[in-house]
């Protein structure tokens, strides 16, 4: 188990990016849900070893991280939002020569595997450089993934990928995820909504809510509402109706509003899904 308690981080700026952050990850795959700027980035990195917090604690497996990051760097793989690569040198010995820096004994053979499990068995001897978004980010998982680690944390792993990267991405992730820990941070909802047991909700640096995504959505039966209004009514009803969200549908715009009975007259109830949780808890947060 991860357990991060009282995380705490502000930056010379004055910008404070993690304002008491507690939460418990167990093995599998966990979603941390944020807007850009939510603090997201700062945990992953604070969790990785990679800055340190001004207060508060870190422990993997009853090992205090915060006290020694050694304890941690052995076990961990990290995909951060974006990553350099040298030019010109092939897929297979990029990850050979990680592979060295990292200490991995048996390296051919767990190379080897990690190419065939990301798909990149085919194009091993190609430069990392003239590899695609997608094929770039498979590149990624499989050197975070060097050494067997125990806690994988990946950020930001699925933007601007196409629609079929971005599913062949999610596979791999759950896969990875059967056995060990592995945090996915992401502003897309969608992402967590089709791959983890649980998450939370971060912005402004701290955790606005943390459970099963199922659960959380549950708790929203009966409350969300829907509505084809014109654009221009929309300030309106922002000021009269507590507006979760407005997206386009058809040329029309449709507003979802949370409430316990129909907040206007032609209002439909609709089952909630994770973004009218992720809205409304964000929406809370600002008011």
């Amino acid at each position: 188990m991860l357990a991060i308690s009282h995380l705490s981080k502000t930056y010379p700026n004055g910008v404070r990016a993690l304002n008491d952050v507690t939460l418990n990850i167990d093995r599998g795959l966990f979603g941390l849900l944020g807007p850009n700027g939510a603090g997201k980035s700062t945990l992953m990195r604070t969790i990785a070893t990679l800055q340190e917090a001004d207060s508060g604690t870190i422990t993997f497996d009853g090992e205090n991280v915060s006290a020694d990051p050694r304890l941690l760097r052995g076990k961990l793989g990290y995909l951060p939002q974006t990553f350099g690569v040298y030019p010109r040198i092939p897929a297979i010995e990029l990850l050979d020569y990680l592979a060295i820096l990292k200490g991995v004994a048996d390296r051919k053979d767990q190379i080897d595997s990690l190419l065939r499990l990301t798909n990149l068995w085919d194009v091993r001897k190609r430069a990392v450089s003239t590899f695609s978004g997608g094929m770039r980010q498979r590149f990624g998982i499989a050197q975070a993934l060097l050494g067997d680690p125990k806690l994988v944390i990946v950020d930001e792993p699925t933007a601007g990928l196409d629609p079929e990267e971005r599913n062949r991405f999610h596979n791999l992730l759950s896969e990875i995820g059967e056995n060990i820990v592995v945090i996915l941070s992401t502003h897309i909802v969608e992402d967590v909504s089709d791959l983890c047991l649980r998450m939370a909700v971060l912005a402004g640096g701290r955790v606005l809510i943390e459970g099963k995504p199922s659960e959380l959505i549950a708790s929203l039966n009966g409350r969300v509402w829907r509505k084809s209004v014109p654009k221009q009514a929309i300030p309106e009803y922002r000021s009269t109706h507590t507006v979760i969200s407005t997206h386009l549908f058809g040329g029309e715009t449709r507003v979802h509003m949370l409430a316990d009975a129909p907040p206007d007259a032609g209002c439909e109830l609709v089952a909630p899904d994770l973004e009218d949780v992720y809205f409304s808890v964000l929406r809370d947060s600002a008011c």
